[in-house]
Parts: C-alpha cells; structure tokens; sequence
C-alpha cells in the first residue's frame, strides 16, 4: 500500500533571511505539497527563537488555510500548558469553520522554548504541565460540547459552534505520551525528529493499550522524521550538512542565528566528539537518493506499523527543500 505522506514545517530562519520571508516560504510550501498530493501540513510552535519563525500556529493556520483547499492543516503542535484550554477550543473552532473538515488540532506538553519564554507565556508565574490530562479533558469538553455536569463550567459554550470540529492529536517523544493517547482514544504522533530512541517501543505500548473513545475507533498513529533528499546521495549529503551543523550548535547552546549554510557546515571544525553526536543524530533523519530514501521511509512504516509518515525538512535554501518534497513524492507514488 503506497504511504500516506504529511509535512511539519517549523519557518525554519536561514542565515540571511528575514522572518517575513521564512513565513512566506511556508505558505509557498504549503501550496507546493498541497498539490503534490501530500496528506496534512502542520506548523509548530517555538518561542524566543532566532532560527524558527512558527512562534503561533493557530495565526499562520489561518492564513494557510485560505491559501489551499484541499490539503489538511494543523499544529504540530500546541502547547496547552501554556493556554486556556477554552481558548485553544474557541481558536480552533475558527479555523474548523474556515476550513471545514480539514483541520488537526496536535496538542503537546513540552515547553516550545527557554525558561524566560516559558515566564513571558505565564506572565512571569511558573509553569506547571500537572494539570495536562485534566486540560485535555476539558479541550475535548470544549470541542464537543461534552463537559459534563458535575464540571464546574458545565454549559459554556465554546464558540462558535461549527459543524466539523478538529480532529485531537497527541504528540510526543516519550512513553508517558503514547499511554495518555492510548487512554483517551486519540491518534498518537510519535516525533522521531527530536528523539531517534525508544519510538518503535511506544508505539506498540500505544496500540496495546488503546482504549476506543467517542473520537476513534481504533488506534490511528504517524511518525515524524526529518528527511532531505536530492538527486543523488552526495548531494543529499551536502544539503543536510545545514541540519546536521544545526542540531549540534543547538545541542551545545551555541547561538544558532539562522540555518547555516553547506559551505559553513562542510568548513565547521568538528571534534571526535561532535561527529559522534551527528552520527546519533541521524537517527532522526532519512537522507539520500530518491531510491535510499523511499527504501527508508518504507522501513520506517513497517518499523512503526504505521501507514503515514510526517517529514520536517530544513535546508539552507528554500529550492532545496522544494526539490526534496516533489522527489520524495514522486519516488512514492511515482
């Protein structure tokens, strides 16, 4: 059965170019795969980033949306930690209204960025993910108009009140994630683009304790990975030094002021260790030729028993990430 191919865009900053451009390049992007025939778009959501411009995704989703038609659009993912789950609900109604029935709703735990950003987002309280289950529950409620009686919010209403409501995701990197899917009836993305350890593990953990829910039947899972391909291996090679420069300096709390390019990556001094590191770090990527990455992406699949996979691509160049998209598209489906 051919894969059911999906994009995460993060507005990745090259060096050299403004914010406004790598928004841009996203809707462009979101068009280019739309018509390519890929499954869903999702954006991110990063805070106090030099190097991402996705900082909110409920925003750039509106603007998406009215510049494709077909394409599922969503966020990969929101913080709900940081928000009201009442507001999360009510934004995300607007964009199932605008774009009805082709809206995600991916929901994480993780911070998005530094502690000062988490302080900013809290007006300077700390954070607290305690309440996480409990504020999914209510998102749900929310969404549905499902709150239960005994809540103490029971007939509000989350407007307005629209016909098709998103579709709830969970995201995650760890086990804890895949159990709380697994018991709230919710599709479940595992995000091997940020950890290449453990995934093939949670995903079983996740279909063996699926509980069916008023949402699904039976579970429904996707992995994402980051992938670059190219015409050829070196190129590919080539293109995703960038990536690999990237992680590294990220890693190593170097200021990372923009995706450097191949040329700074290939001229970057590497110690032993650090080769190491990008030796480990490609454990969350796919690179290559169309041919080593189609072979890959169907590993992957069979790895994860999971029919679709998301890719997260960043390149120096806009042309390069454009190229790998349609490549690895046209390698699938032919």
């Amino acid at each position: 059965m051919p894969l059911k191919l999906s994009v995460l865009d993060q507005s990745p900053i090259a060096e050299g170019m403004t914010a406004e451009e790598a928004l841009e390049n996203t809707v462009r992007l979101a068009q280019f795969v739309e018509e390519l025939g890929y499954k869903r778009f999702w954006v991110s959501e990063h805070h106090d980033a030099n190097s991402l411009a996705g900082s909110s995704p409920e925003v750039l989703l509106g603007h998406i949306g009215a510049k494709t038609s077909r394409i599922r659009i969503g966020s990969g993912g929101v913080m709900l930690p940081h928000y009201s789950a009442y507001k999360v609900a009510e934004n995300f109604r607007v964009l199932a209204g605008l774009a009805p029935g082709r809206v995600d709703l991916g929901i994480g735990r993780a911070p998005g960025g530094m502690p000062r950003a988490t302080m900013a987002l809290q007006d300077g309280r700390p954070r607290s993910a305690d309440r996480y289950r409990e504020q999914i529950d209510d998102l749900l409620g929310y969404l549905h108009d499902a709150l239960p009686p005994v809540h103490p919010l029971y007939g509000v209403k989350a407007t307005p009140i629209v016909q098709s409501p998103p579709d709830v995701w969970l995201l995650g990197s760890s086990s804890e994630t895949a159990k709380l899917a697994a018991e709230k009836g919710l599709p479940y993305a595992f995000a091997q683009f940020i950890n290449g350890e453990g995934g093939q593990e949670y995903m079983q953990l996740y279909r063996d304790r699926f509980t069916p829910s008023p949402h699904l039947d039976e579970p429904r899972t996707l992995v994402a990975v980051f992938a670059i391909c190219a015409e050829t291996d070196e190129k590919a090679e080539w293109i995703a030094g960038s990536l690999d420069l990237t992680l590294l300096m990220i890693e190593q709390g170097m200021a990372v002021n923009g995706t450097p390019s191949p040329e700074k990556a290939a001229a970057y001094p590497y110690s032993p260790y650090e080769r190491k590191r990008i030796a480990d770090n490609r454990k969350r990527m796919i690179v290559g030729s169309p041919a080593r990455v189609k072979d890959e992406l169907y590993r992957l699949s069979e790895k994860y028993e999971t029919e679709e996979i998301m890719l997260v691509t960043i390149t120096y160049d806009f042309k390069d990430k454009l190229a790998s998209f349609r490549l690895i598209a046209d390698a699938v489906w032919g």
